[in-house]
């Protein structure tokens, strides 16, 4: 009974993009639950930077650098977690890229290409390398980062806002694939949220009048708002949840 409500204890958790934004805040939440997190992102200083923020306040962290883009560097980070735990049970799927923000008649083919390979092609061979870890311990949780953008598409973002969908279509066949191996993958989808990523969309006056008149809340998020709904997702009171997209956008949607 004295338990945190979600308890992470003695579970091992990678989380990619976690130098800033949701996914620092998600690796600090299952810190504090008990987690040992593995925070990675593209620069190593940069994932020591919150591993030092989380073992200050009496968590347990590693940094470990990746590139998301790279298969191979997501496989030696997997590499890594079986050195140093030997097992690896929630993956929390957060790393993205929208190196284009505009028309998409103006957009090339080296843009698109790589929003491709960190939102799709990166997030898809995560689950798999964490997925083969899991399968062979009978359970696991994944989650991937999609975006209210993978259901209703934003101006300027065609191409970031389609792979944000195809995340969701991701999660939902993994789930029913994986679900006989106890493994459960669900998507969180984030409504603008107020982070260094999101900056050319929380300071366009233009989109923030319409997000202060079409969002019943009136305002974008704060990264730390997110960290409830993905917690859940990868904990036991979820242990009936798999290939559920999960909207946390103050009714933007709605």
């Amino acid at each position: 009974m004295n338990k945190p409500q979600f308890d992470f204890e003695g579970r091992v958790a990678l989380v990619t993009g976690a130098s800033r934004g949701i996914g620092r805040s998600i690796a600090h939440g299952l810190a504090a639950c008990g987690a040992t997190v593995v925070v990675s992102s593209r620069k190593q200083e940069a994932c020591e930077v919150v591993v030092e923020e989380i073992r200050a306040g009496g968590g347990k962290a590693i940094a470990a650098a990746c590139n998301t883009g790279d298969p191979e560097a997501i496989s030696a980070v997997m590499q890594r977690v079986d050195a140093e735990f030997g097992h690896l049970d929630v993956l929390i799927n957060n790393a993205a890229t929208n190196p284009y923000y505009g028309p998409v008649l103006e957009m090339d083919l080296g843009a698109f290409q790589k929003t491709l390979d960190v939102n799709l092609r990166g997030c898809f061979w995560a689950a798999v390398e964490a997925g083969r870890r899991m399968r062979a311990n009978g359970k696991g949780a994944i989650l991937n980062v999609s975006s209210v953008n993978g259901r209703r598409p934003m101006d300027g973002q065609v191409v970031y806002s389609m792979t944000k969908a195809g995340l969701i279509n991701l999660t939902q066949g993994l789930a029913r694939e994986w679900g006989r191996h106890g493994i459960r993958v669900n998507a969180l989808l984030p409504g603008i949220t107020e982070t260094r990523f999101a900056a050319a969309l929380h300071q366009d006056a233009q989109i923030m009048g319409l997000v202060q008149r079409l969002t019943p809340l009136g305002r974008i998020a704060q990264p730390d708002e997110m960290t409830g709904a993905a917690l859940y997702l990868v904990s036991d009171l979820a242990s009936y949840t798999t290939g559920e997209a999960l909207t946390v956008d103050g009714g933007w949607l709605a």
